[in-house]
């Protein structure tokens, strides 16, 4: 049996393909590549304030819960929740049959004393009476007419009023519903004075002072606003230990009662590396910047803390008085030659 001979030149076709299937790349090592022009900046360490994040909630400095001052059957109920009212308007009136009765006999007891006082004084005139009868219709005058002030205020009780301008945030009763001293009707909040409530630890409330200014976040607005203090609780919650605080907040758009806020509230000195946020990178779950090192880029893995402006605080990782690359720096890899621009 014959055997064909393999062609010397297929058979190394072969050995070539085989070993180009099964080769892997080669990497490429980092002082090959072209030098990166980059500009570097030196870690030095920064004082600030630390601070403690302390939640709140935004409410109207000027709130009320009203009520009624008589009793009696509700027969208009004139707001709905979210309306806006002004002092003085309308809110809820109340049928008062026994002080409108009241009212009427008080008058018609004034309206008889006031013409036995015309007698008694014409009769006085005339030397026909003592002074002493005409002193005692004078008084039954002033009592009776106290009598009917006191129906009409009573009466008036019955046409519940707006104490101040604001925003009906509840409705807590109804037409035909019974109204009573002591028994809710309606909330009311003024919308254009709110304020950031917050419980302060009583281990940084020393720190606060009334009339302090202080940064507050709202999750709702993008920029902080300057909270000013204007009240401390004098003494402590038992249950949490906390002091209740209170910050003005100013006008602004998108403020809302109920808003979710943090203050930050100054609880002492401290110093940090403070590098710009352009020199971290992150990869995956790690965190990285590029040191230059003998004109080469080094690569450290870093540990951030708070971000300040633009700039970002690292907590360990680097040294003050190293060069660090603050852009480009993605674009880096360990070992890679640098130019500083």
């Amino acid at each position: 049996m014959m055997r064909h001979p393999v062609p010397s030149a297929f058979a190394l076709a072969c050995a070539v393909l085989v070993a180009g299937c099964g080769a892997k790349p080669r990497a490429v090592p980092a002082d090959s590549l072209p030098a990166a022009a980059v500009r570097a900046q030196t870690i030095e360490r920064h004082e600030r304030m630390a601070t403690e994040d302390v939640v709140g909630t935004v409410r109207a400095r000027l709130r009320a819960v009203v009520e009624a001052k008589i009793s009696g059957k509700i027969d208009r109920m004139a707001v709905v929740p979210g309306q806006k009212v002004r002092q003085g308007e309308l809110l809820v009136s109340i049928e008062a049959r026994e002080v409108q009765a009241r009212l009427e006999q008080a008058v018609a007891v004034r309206r008889q004393a006031e013409s036995d006082l015309k007698r008694s004084e014409s009769l006085r005139d005339q030397n026909i009476v003592a002074p002493s009868d005409y002193d005692a219709a004078q008084s039954k005058f002033r009592v009776a007419d106290a009598g009917v002030k006191e129906a009409e205020t009573l009466m008036g009780y019955a046409r519940v009023a707006a104490p101040f301008y604001g925003v009906i945030t509840r409705k807590l009763a109804d037409v035909g519903d019974l109204a009573a001293p002591g028994k809710p009707l309606l909330e009311l909040e003024d919308s254009r004075t709110l304020r950031l409530e917050a419980d302060v630890p009583e281990a940084v409330v020393g720190a606060l002072a009334l009339g302090d200014r202080l940064p507050v976040h709202l999750a709702a607005m993008p920029d902080a606003l300057e909270g000013v203090v204007s009240e401390i609780a004098p003494a402590t919650d038992p249950g949490s230990r906390t002091f209740l605080v209170k910050l003005d907040l100013p006008a602004s758009p998108g403020l809302r009662a109920g808003q979710f806020g943090r203050v930050a509230v100054p609880v002492g000195g401290t110093s940090a590396l403070r590098v710009p946020a352009s020199a971290v990178v992150v990869r995956g779950q790690m965190e990285i910047v590029f040191v230059v090192s003998e004109g080469k880029a080094r690569l450290r893995i870093v540990k951030t803390g708070k971000r300040i402006g633009n700039d970002v605080e690292l907590v360990s990782g680097v040294e003050a008085g190293e060069s660090l690359v603050v852009d480009n720096a993605s674009e880096l890899v360990d070992g890679q030659p640098l130019t500083i621009r």
